[in-house]
């Protein structure tokens, strides 16, 4: 059984992140960036291959986790616009 990809943490918001992706190309730009680097991790951290450096990993943790920090943001704003509009 494969182990889930702990850095797929906006998977239940995947409408909203669709919907800012067309609205928004700063976003889409960056939550591709996320992506990417999610995947590179749990790809690194996962694998059979050489060793990479504890610092390189972290690095990359702490890049992902800014990311994260940034969409969650955009998410939180784009979610407080839809409760707006629907009173």
């Amino acid at each position: 059984m494969k182990r889930q990809n702990k850095y797929r943490k906006f998977q239940l918001q995947q409408k909203n992140i669709e919907a800012l992706e067309q609205q928004n190309t700063r976003f889409k730009r960056v939550y591709s960036e996320y992506e990417n680097m999610s995947n590179e991790l749990w790809n690194l951290e996962n694998s059979n291959g050489e060793p990479v450096p504890d610092d390189f990993i972290n690095a990359m943790i702490l890049q992902t986790s800014y990311l994260e920090n940034e969409i969650e943001d955009w998410l939180i704003q784009f979610n407080d616009k839809k409760a707006e509009i629907k009173h």
